[in-house]
């Protein structure tokens, strides 16, 4: 386990800006509870600096995870966010959507979110920007990208699509053989 690299940290921090924005200076800062990111084999976990002093004295080989995993570096160098990392994202978000009902069960079988089951939405959500998609009952399900802004998406057919599938938490029962490894 390593610390990130400059090109690591700034590859990750950006794509969580695209989540939560400056609440990025909230996971890192915090006095009570400081944390860290750090590196084992190509996935970034978010452990407690007080675990990862700890975890020095652990071989590389012998050390499977530590802390939560927030996502993984692809071979090409690009950053994925797992599902993982829900918790923190919804914490912090900057924009949200809340599905109906009806439309929990299409997201969490790995479907995007369609017009037709948005029950509300965050005011002034640019296009392209990462959303967290909630139940009516703000039980965080997963994360996505907006297809269409705040405004657009009020003028979308009902079979439009509002927001691009990320990750959702029915992935932990889809992929649980991969997962984790």
């Amino acid at each position: 386990m390593r610390s990130l690299t400059e090109q690591e940290t700034k590859v990750v921090f950006e794509k969580l800006a695209n989540y939560i924005g400056r609440n990025i200076a909230l996971l890192i800062d915090n006095k009570e509870n400081p944390h860290v990111f750090r590196l084992q084999k190509d996935r970034v976990y978010y452990v407690p600096l007080k675990i990862a002093k700890l975890a020095t004295c652990i071989a590389r080989p012998n050390l499977m995870s530590l802390g939560t995993c927030f996502g993984k570096f692809t071979k090409t160098g690009k950053f994925k966010l797992h599902i993982t990392s829900l918790q923190y994202l919804s914490t912090y978000a900057k924009y949200k959507v809340w599905i109906k009902a009806n439309g929990e069960m299409p997201f969490l079988y790995g479907n995007h979110v369609l017009k037709a089951h948005i029950g509300k939405m965050s005011e002034d959500i640019p296009e392209h920007a990462g959303v967290i998609v909630y139940s009516m009952k703000d039980v965080p399900l997963g994360f996505g990208v907006s297809a269409k802004s705040t405004i657009e998406a009020r003028n979308l057919q009902p079979t439009g699509i509002v927001c691009f599938r990320q990750s959702d938490i029915g992935e932990y029962l889809r992929d649980e053989d991969t997962l984790f490894t």
